[in-house]
C-alpha cells in the first residue's frame, strides 16, 4: 500500500538550482503568491502540501523534473487535467509535475490521426479534431485530463462503436523514471507501449499521445430522464444486447438535475436516465428516440442533434472543480437481477444530484480486443459502474461514504472482482491485482525493469 506522509525535505541545493536552470517553464514553491492556488485539484478532499510544483511546457522540463526527483529521493506526483479520485496529481512534501501548459494538438486528416500533448483535456482534443470532422473516444466531462484517462483504458460515449480510449493510441511518447525520452509504438518499445494501455502512470510520463480518429462530426445525443424503476433498467439491459455500436448508451441513476425540460417537481428526486450518443445516419435519429422513449415513461428529455464535443460537456457545470469525491467501481457480465435491484435500492437513498452512479457499456469494439493485447484486461465485462458520493462539504461527503461502501458491496455477488482503475479510491490498493487480473504478473515485470525504485508509485501501484 502506497503511504503518503507530510514532511520538510532538505533539498540538495546544488540539484535544486540545477533544477530550475534547465526548465523553461516554471516552479512554484511554499510562500510564493500563488502556491496555494497552484496545489489545488480537482478534487478538494486533497489539501495537500507538495515542497515543489513544476509547471512544464515541454519534454525537456519533464525529463529535468523526473531526474531532479529520483536523485532527491522525492515523491513525485504527475499531474495532467488533476481529475484524479484518490488525488495522485499532489503530494505531501513531495514534487508535483504539472503538465497543464503542454497542450499542443496537432491534427493529419488524411491519417486521422491527432498528436495530443500529456497536458491537454479532452475538451483540446474534442475541439482540434472536431474541426475536421473527426472525434475518438475520450470521457463524459471536458475538462478531464488525457493522460489519466487514456493510460487508465478510456471510458467514453464513443467506446462501444470505436473502443476504449486506449485501444485508439498509435503511439506515445515517453519519460521513464531513469529520465529516458522512448518513443512507443506495436512495433517500437512494444512493451510500454502495450503496458501503458491501461497501466496508467506506473511506467511513466506520456509527454505525448498519438489517437487514431474516427469520422464523427454531428450525433444525435443527450439525456432521457425516467422514474427510478427495476423494469427501465432492465429494458435499457436490453436495448445495449440488441447490439447497435452506433449508439452509446451511457446509463445514470441519481436525482433529478434542476434543467428546464425536466419538470421542478422531479427535481432533486431519485429517478434514472440514459444518456444517448447516437453516431449513425440522421435519418434514423427518429427510431432512436423512439427506443429510448421505449425504456419507460419519460419525464423529461433533451435528445437533440449537436456536435460532437457538445455532448462532452453537459456534466461540466454538475461536477465543477472543487467539490468533494470519494469513489468506487465495479465490472460485469450483463446487468444481472441482482444489480439492478441494488441500482433501485441504493439509487433512491442517493445523497445529493451531484452524486451520479454511471453504467458505461463497454461491448462490441471494446470486446475485439483480447484480454492479453493491452494491460486493460476486463475484455469480457459488458459494463463498467462508477460510484461517488459527491458533495460541497468534506463533512458532507464523509458521511456518505458508508453509502457508497453498501452500494458497493450490494454490487460484488454480481461483479467480476476487479474495477476500471479510474474508479478507484486510495483506499482500493489492495484491489490492484484484481483490476489487472492474468496481466498483473507481466505489468509487474516490466515496472522491475522499467522502474526498479518505484519512482512512480503515486497512482494505484502496480509495485516492483
Amino acid at each position: 500500500m502506497v503511504v503518503m506522509t507530510t514532511y520538510t525535505p532538505t533539498f540538495d541545493h546544488q540539484l535544486l538550482d540545477r533544477l530550475r536552470g534547465s526548465l523553461r517553464g516554471e516552479t512554484v514553491e511554499p510562500g510564493d503568491p500563488d502556491y496555494d492556488e497552484a496545489r489545488k485539484v480537482y478534487n478538494a478532499m486533497h489539501d495537500r502540501r507538495p515542497a515543489i510544483i513544476v509547471r512544464a511546457v515541454d519534454a525537456g522540463d519533464v525529463i529535468a523534473t523526473v531526474d531532479f526527483a529520483r536523485e532527491q529521493g522525492l515523491p513525485l506526483a504527475v499531474r495532467g487535467g488533476s481529475h484524479s479520485v484518490p488525488g495522485y496529481g499532489t503530494c505531501d512534501g513531495g514534487a508535483v509535475l504539472d503538465l497543464g501548459l503542454m497542450r499542443g494538438i496537432r491534427v493529419d486528416p488524411q491519417s486521422r490521426t491527432a498528436w495530443v500533448e500529456g497536458g491537454c483535456t479532452w475538451a483540446d482534443v474534442n475541439h482540434a479534431t472536431h474541426a475536421f470532422g473527426l472525434a475518438t473516444t475520450g470521457g463524459m466531462v471536458s475538462t478531464t485530463g488525457v493522460g489519466g484517462l487514456t493510460t487508465g483504458g478510456g471510458m467514453g460515449y464513443l467506446a462501444r462503436r470505436c473502443g476504449l480510449a486506449c485501444d485508439n493510441l498509435t503511439s506515445v511518447d515517453l519519460v521513464t523514471a531513469d529520465g529516458s525520452f522512448v518513443t512507443c509504438t506495436d512495433e517500437q518499445n512494444s512493451d510500454l507501449m502495450w503496458a501503458v494501455r491501461g497501466g496508467g502512470g506506473n511506467f511513466g510520463v506520456v509527454t505525448s499521445f498519438a489517437y487514431r480518429l474516427h469520422p464523427i462530426a454531428d450525433i444525435l445525443g443527450g439525456p432521457t430522464f425516467f422514474p427510478l424503476d427495476g423494469d427501465v433498467i432492465r429494458r435499457y439491459r436490453e436495448l445495449v444486447a440488441e447490439g447497435d455500436e452506433r449508439l452509446g448508451a451511457t446509463f445514470v441513476v441519481g436525482l433529478g438535475p434542476p434543467v428546464p425540460f425536466l419538470p421542478e417537481r422531479w427535481h432533486g428526486r431519485p429517478l434514472c436516465g440514459l444518456i444517448a450518443c447516437w453516431t449513425g445516419p440522421q435519418d434514423e435519429d427518429d427510431r432512436i428516440r423512439d427506443r429510448v422513449a421505449a425504456l419507460g415513461p419519460v419525464l423529461g428529455r433533451h435528445l437533440e442533434r449537436m456536435p460532437y464535443p457538445v455532448i462532452n460537456t453537459l456534466f461540466d457545470d454538475l461536477v465543477p472543480a472543487g467539490l468533494f469525491h470519494y469513489w468506487k467501481g465495479a465490472f460485469t457480465q450483463g446487468l444481472p437481477d441482482g444489480a439492478v435491484d441494488a441500482f433501485v435500492k441504493h439509487g433512491a437513498t442517493t445523497p445529493s444530484i451531484q452524486s451520479v452512479t454511471v453504467v458505461f457499456p463497454i461491448d462490441g469494439a471494446c470486446h475485439r480486443v483480447g484480454p492479453e493485447e493491452t494491460a486493460f484486461s476486463y475484455r469480457d465485462a459488458d459494463y463498467s459502474i462508477a460510484l461517488s458520493p459527491t458533495l460541497a462539504t468534506r463533512e458532507d461527503c464523509e458521511a456518505q461514504k458508508d453509502w457508497v461502501r453498501a452500494f458497493h458491496r450490494a454490487l460484488e455477488p454480481h461483479s467480476m472482482g476487479g474495477a476500471y482503475v479510474n474508479f478507484m479510491d486510495g483506499d482500493d490498493q489492495h484491489r490492484v491485482q484484481a483490476n489487472y487480473r492474468g496481466n498483473h504478473t507481466r505489468l509487474t515485470a516490466l515496472k522491475r525493469r522499467y522502474d526498479p525504485g518505484n519512482l512512480f508509485r503515486l497512482n494505484h501501484n502496480i509495485a516492483p
